[in-house]
């Protein structure tokens, strides 16, 4: 005897939409996702520099609506200044190379330095002269970044003490004009540091080379010294006295 199909109860396939997808009436559209972060269509126009449009945005961008100005001209930046009203970087820095040049060009003239170029005091040529001592001993095989680091601080404080300290009450040296002086005055060693390079080493001629080299700079510092400094002229001796101590030194770093 045939056994019975079994029929089983399977219940109807509800969907979210409600409806019946074998109905064509009741099915709904699916909807397209957009991409991220667009606005919808009906804001899209007003807020333009969100839009996707690449046909709008050139618009815009011809139009000035960005920056207020067309681009090109130079004439408006988003905070309301100009290109051409800025300063350029080196005087933004406090570098000014002109004023550089003409004091290091003072240098070379040890009698006729003008002391006016110097009243205002800068670090950027000091600087530049260090770090052209140090690279001249580089090139002679001896490391002393450090040393010659620690010798200048030393060299301008000890130098602002003795002359603050002659001229008493009425002193008005300042300690950054200070280390400018002594800095510029430095010229004189870094030219010697360079031609101890072709200089065969030992000897008397080698001390008498670095004598000359120290008898200009001191000479250099004690005349912008005496001339910056209210006063100046009971002192020179000392002040000179001072100022050799501090090339003496300097030279024979360059030496030994």
């Amino acid at each position: 005897m045939a056994k019975e199909a079994k029929q089983f109860a399977i219940p109807p396939v509800v969907f979210p939409s409600g409806g019946n997808p074998s109905a064509g009436s009741n099915i709904q559209q699916r909807r397209v996702p957009t991409a991220p972060f667009q606005p919808p269509r009906s804001s899209a126009s007003s807020i333009p520099f969100m839009s996707f449009d690449i046909g709008s945005a050139a618009a815009a961008s011809t139009s000035g609506s960005f920056y207020g100005g067309p681009i090109g001209s130079g004439s408006s930046l988003p905070g309301g200044t100009c290109f051409e009203d800025e300063e350029p970087l080196l005087d933004e820095l406090g570098i000014h190379p002109d004023q550089i040049w003409r004091k290091t060009k003072s240098i070379l003239h040890p009698f006729r330095v003008n002391p006016d170029l110097h009243k205002q005091s800068d670090m950027s040529g000091p600087c530049l002269l260090y770090v052209s001592l140090c690279l001249f001993q580089l090139l002679a095989g001896k490391i002393q970044f450090g040393v010659i680091l620690g010798w200048i601080i030393v060299s301008f404080f000890f130098l602002y003490v003795v002359v603050n300290m002659l001229a008493g009450r009425n002193g008005n040296l300042e300690l950054h004009r200070c280390a400018s002086v002594v800095g510029y005055s430095m010229l004189p060693v870094v030219i010697l540091s360079a031609t101890m390079l072709f200089v065969p080493q030992g000897g008397s001629f080698v001390f008498a080379v670095a004598a000359v080299f120290v008898l200009w700079a001191t000479r250099v510092c004690t005349g912008l010294m005496v001339a910056l400094v209210d006063g100046g002229d009971e002192h020179r001796g000392l002040i000179a006295y001072a100022c050799f101590l501090i090339y003496t030194l300097f030279s024979f770093l360059v030496i030994f």
